[in-house]
């Protein structure tokens, strides 16, 4: 059993500590980093000075990401299924001549 592992991310100058599983480090510390670079673009683009309107429209953000990711998948599952039927009926008519 892996022992957990206790560490501090830091977002909008909080301090958050986790315990974590040691394989999960990596990926909440880039997206700590992704945060605060999203943070910082939108502070300097916008002059938003209230941490909250930030952490919102960054949650927005990646929120929509996550989103636009998922309807692209799930076009690109739909084009798959398509290419495969066609090729499977190519198949059944070739095998039943």
């Amino acid at each position: 059993m892996e022992d957990k592992l206790k560490i501090k991310i830091s977002i909008a100058d909080r301090v958050y500590p986790l315990t974590i599983h040691p394989n999960q480090e990596e990926g909440l510390r880039k997206a700590a980093k992704k945060i605060e670079a999203t943070i910082k673009q939108f502070e300097q683009s916008y002059a938003v000075r209230d941490k909250q309107d930030v952490l919102a429209m960054c949650a927005l953000q990646f929120a929509a990401q996550t989103e636009q990711k998922n309807i692209d998948k799930s076009s690109e599952m739909i084009e798959a299924e398509e290419k495969l039927k066609s090729l499977n009926d190519l198949l059944q008519q070739h095998l039943s001549s």
